[in-house]
Formats: C-alpha cells, structure tokens, sequence
C-alpha cells in the first residue's frame, strides 16, 4: 500500500456507488483524489468526507460524453498537485431492453458514456502521461461483456468495445503507460435499478441485487490493487463479483 501513498487519481463518476467507494477508499491510503460527476451535490459530499477523515480531495463538474470535460478533470489534478498518476474511467451508464424494442436513445447514450466517455478520458489523460513518462488508465468494465444474455446486448457491446480498445492500447503502448480493466458482477448500489423502465423489472433487478451483491468496496480493493504494483508489472483483467453470482 506504500506505492500508492500520495498519488494522484482522477475518478470520473466519483459521486456515487462504486466511483464514491473508490474515492473514498484510495484518499484512506494517502491518495490524492480529483473527483469528477454530473451531480455536483452529492460529489461535493464525498469531498467533504474524504477531508473530514484527513485525506486531500477535490472536485469539478464532469460530464464524460463532453470532452472539455474530461480535459478539465485532468487539468484540475496537474494544476492542483502537479500531476496525474492514474485515470479510473468509472463513469457509465445502462439501459437495458430487447434489441428489437429499438431503443436508439439508449443506444445512444450508453455509445455516448461508455465508450466514447472512456475515449475522451483516455484522451485527457495520455499527453500528461506522455510528458510524465508514466501513468496508470483504469477502465471499470461489467460481467455483462462476459457473459452475454438478452437485454443487456447493446450495453454488453460497449463494455466489450472498451475491452477491445484497452487491449490494442497496451499492445501500442511502451510500457510507461499501464492499463487495466475492473469488470464488476453484481454490486450494491442502485445502478442496475436505474438500467430498466418498468416497475417489475426494477423489482426483480432489486430483489437480486439484496440477494446476492457484494460491495463497491471490493471493487476499490481491486483498483488499489492493480494501482499499487511495481512499475514494470501491468495487472491486464481483473473480473469480481459474488461467488454465487452465475
């Protein structure tokens, strides 16, 4: 955990769930956190906490499917503390439906966040790896690439697109720059809830998450993990998720 003591990490989608377990894990490690959401409100919270326990955060208003955004999440770290040693690509959204529903504004926003929101920190982030010489891309990923089932086609597709993408990035890469994919199974927040329209669904989607997630915070164990290696060792693939979970 020593390797790990004042580094700087950015975390998009910091406010709740599994980027705010992160946040707040790293910044109980002497990480420096830069925080970044749409909701302003409840990621100011997590600064507030994180300070309050004695870590160093702070935030700004981040929106990936904006690029400017992104530039602005990293500018912020390397303005602040004058670096960057890690991205953790959190932030992603899910809609969940039959294809043949054709929902393309879903479509669009799951392309929109959780490809191109990848993308685009991607892009904000490698120029100052570049003049570091050094630099970590996290990617939190989903089981749903892995195992594929009806509704979660489209969404499984843009997961599986950023498995695709981080694997020719470190096939380009000369090793300063590491990357690694999280892919979480089922964990307890209200993320897979907020994935479906309809009232049973959300029930059924509830009643399966009480009954078998794990917490965000074994997904923070495992960034911390893969963050806190030496220089010269790249963790690819980490997959968690319940042991039950099929």
């Amino acid at each position: 955990m020593q390797n790990i003591k004042d580094k700087v990490v950015a975390i998009t989608g910091a406010s709740v769930g599994i980027g705010k377990a992160i946040a707040i894990k790293l910044a109980e490690h002497g990480v420096k956190v830069v925080l970044g959401a749409r909701n302003t409100e409840p990621l100011e919270k997590v600064v507030e906490k994180i300070k309050r326990n004695g870590g160093e955060a702070v935030c700004t208003k981040t929106d990936v499917r904006n690029k400017a955004d992104l530039v602005q999440l990293v500018n912020v770290a390397v303005t602040r503390y004058g670096k960057l040693d890690v991205i953790v690509n959190n932030a992603g959204v899910a809609r969940l439906s039959r294809i043949d529903e054709l929902d393309t504004d879903g479509w669009d926003n799951m392309i929109d966040s959780n490809i191109k929101g990848v993308l685009y920190g991607m892009a904000a982030a490698i120029p100052v790896f570049k003049r570091q010489q050094s630099g970590h891309i996290v990617n939190i990923i989903s089981t749903s690439g892995i195992n594929i089932v009806p509704m979660q086609g489209v969404y499984a597709g843009t997961k599986n697109a950023v498995r695709t993408i981080a694997e020719a990035f470190r096939q380009e890469s000369d090793g300063s720059i590491r990357i690694t994919g999280i892919s979480p199974g089922y964990i307890k927040t209200d993320f897979a809830a907020k994935s479906v329209k309809t009232a049973e669904m959300k029930t059924a989607i509830s009643k399966t998450v009480e009954e078998l997630a794990i917490s965000p915070e074994a997904i923070a164990d495992a960034v911390i993990y893969a963050i806190s290696q030496p220089k010269d060792v790249e963790v690819g693939d980490i997959v968690i998720r319940p042991a039950r979970q099929n």
